[in-house]
């Protein structure tokens, strides 16, 4: 049996200075993490058995569907460049020099060290498919820890990989994936939602994302109560009120007004009398790309937004294929023969086909834009602007894409009620990757024909410390948490009042014992401390049940405390472990 006195459970009054949100305070506070340095934390007795607690959940859930691997947390450079992520991945990949000089890198991330595994080991479609995972501490030099465990420069993660023969195959495991994290989720005890997702620096096409509703996350997502719609920032979409166009004036060709000192979108529209709806923002950016050769060049990337919409720049550098940069000033008189402030699509010739025109700059419009008429953009001439703008007719974009930000009070795409944009922490993520490893790393197997094909690949992950994290962002208050039972580093605590009371201290102990031997996860407050101490530290801990023993003893009876409702309830010591059972929903 596990007693108090005899376990280290260094409980804190006052949170860390530096701690903002709920999940550091506590986790803090009640002695589940101590901080090493920098987004490097240790994780103590009550914090690893609830880590402990998760990862067997995860691990039994996978190993319905996959095979446990452990790899090295060092990985040697080749891997890295051979996949292209040496370079893409800069300044968050952990990197050091053996004693003889040789490059290697802390594994943030585990598909170049599996698709190695897969290049030299798999050569038939009859050895496919493939899951592996594993669950692993992981290293990202994070610029900016904080917030206690959710950025972090060591965290722990379980990643699994698929490898199929073909893009069925990879629906498959995908789904399997899909399905798998929902019960992990479900057993954890969070409430999380599914939300379409960008893939980022992982690569891949379709994506998905398990995030928690929380105000301490960093992430956004859109959803909407009246359907099932959900989707980060990067991937949500809205259905917008139509607008009215402008009237063309004159003969309808674009017409040249005097704006002067008017450079802003607000400003131009108030001159001009109109509303930011009919005008164009023009936003200038440079993208790095690669030409045939491999050669690395800088593209003038140009692009169209309704003057009231926000670029999502994840959407656009999705778009691009690359990262982009605001152009600097002698970029933008280079390009644009005209001052910042007055820029427009007009007078400049676009790439019609951005793969085969690789020297002229690219024109992407957002699709608000298209189908419009008779818009105001800049002229590209100082203190000037065009009237009677329409898209496909006064110029050409290279191509349409939705570029724009969702914002609260949208229409939903699916069924038109109003979206919402909620704060959340990410728990886990899949990707399907397609060839974008097994291709670069010269992964091959034979098909049922005999031919070498490239196998097609998934990514899955799931970050340990985001479970416990969220679960206590979604159960606090001012004196502490509560987690679910089935991740709580004991789902009960007996808390005898008076240890000094003969029949007190007999009775907790009997009824810890008899828990135990029922198969709960129970502690025993053995201290030699006043009750009030004893419930704080139980409030504290994110214990779930709290049975407290005292003068009720005489008559048969404890009390039941719920720790996150705070309800009480007199229960027959005789009923106890019926009671508990009850409370759990276990049977027998």
């Amino acid at each position: 049996m596990h007693r108090w006195s005899e376990l280290f459970i260094p409980t804190l009054r006052e949170a860390p200075a530096d701690a903002e949100v709920a999940s550091h305070k506590f986790l803090v506070r009640a002695g589940y993490i101590r901080q090493l340095a920098a987004g490097i934390y240790s994780y103590l007795f009550l914090g690893n058995r609830s880590f402990n607690k998760i990862m067997r959940i995860v691990r039994e859930e996978m190993d319905r569907i996959g095979q446990e691997f452990y790899l090295p947390a060092l990985h040697p450079r080749e891997i890295w460049e051979a996949s292209g992520r040496w370079a893409l991945m800069g300044d968050n990949l952990f990197r050091l020099k053996d004693r003889k000089g040789a490059d290697l890198a802390l594994g943030m991330t585990e598909e170049e060290v599996m698709t190695s595994i897969a290049l030299k080991e798999l050569r038939s479609y009859k050895q496919l498919p493939q899951i592996w995972y594993q669950i692993a501490p992981k290293f990202r030099d994070e610029p900016r820890p904080k917030s206690g465990l959710l950025r972090v420069r060591q965290f722990m993660m379980k990643d699994a990989y698929s490898f199929d023969i073909d893009a069925a195959g990879l629906d498959v495991s995908y789904k399997k994936h899909y399905e798998t994290y929902c019960r992990i989720f479900d057993r954890c005890g969070l409430k999380y939602m599914v939300v379409e997702a960008d893939s980022g620096a992982m690569g891949g096409k379709e994506s998905h994302e398990f995030m928690v509703r929380t105000p301490a996350g960093e992430d956004q997502i859109v959803s909407c109560d009246g359907c099932n719609y959900a989707a980060n920032m990067e991937k949500a979409t809205s259905k917008l009120e139509a607008v009215a166009d402008l009237a063309a004036e004159g003969d309808g060709k674009p017409l040249e007004v005097h704006t002067p000192g008017q450079k802003t979108i607000e400003d131009v529209a108030r001159f001009l009398g109109v509303s930011p709806k009919n005008k164009i923002k023009t936003l200038a950016l440079m993208a790095e790309e690669k030409d045939a050769s491999g050669k690395t060049k800088l593209r003038a990337v140009v692009v169209l937004m309704r003057g009231d919409h926000q670029l999502n720049e994840a959407k656009l550098n999705g778009a691009v294929g690359a990262a982009t940069r605001p152009m600097e000033e002698s970029e933008i008189k280079a390009l644009f023969k005209s001052p910042a402030g007055y820029l427009g699509p007009v007078g400049v010739e676009w790439a019609k086909d951005r793969k085969k025109e690789a020297e002229k700059p690219v024109l992407f419009v957002d699709k608000a834009l298209e189908g419009r008429a008779n818009l105001i953009g800049g002229a590209n001439k100082e203190d000037y602007h065009l009237k009677n703008l329409t898209p496909g007719k006064d110029f050409h974009a290279t191509a349409y894409a939705d570029l724009r930000a969702v914002t609260a009070g949208e229409a939903c795409p699916n069924c038109g009620k109003a979206l919402r944009i909620d704060t959340a922490v990410e728990v886990g993520h899949i990707f399907k990757l397609g060839y974008r490893y097994s291709e670069s790393m010269g992964a091959r197997v034979l098909d049922k024909n005999g031919k070498e094909v490239t196998p097609i690949m998934g990514s899955y992950g799931i970050g340990i410390e985001r479970i416990l994290t969220a679960a206590v962002e979604q159960g606090n208050d001012e004196n502490g948490f509560w987690l679910p039972p089935t991740i709580a580093p004991f789902e009960v605590v007996v808390a005898p009042v008076n240890v000094k009371d003969e029949a007190v201290r007999t009775a907790a102990e009997d009824i810890a014992k008899r828990l135990e031997s029922a198969g709960f996860d129970v502690i025993l407050d053995d201290r030699d401390e006043r009750p009030g101490v004893k419930f704080k530290d139980a409030d504290l801990v994110g214990i779930p049940f709290r049975i407290t023993v005292g003068k009720k003893v005489t008559e048969g009876t404890v009390e039941v405390v719920l720790r996150s409702t705070r309800e009480v309830r007199d229960v027959r010591i005789t009923a106890v472990v019926e009671s508990l059972r009850e409370l759990l929903g276990r049977t027998g």
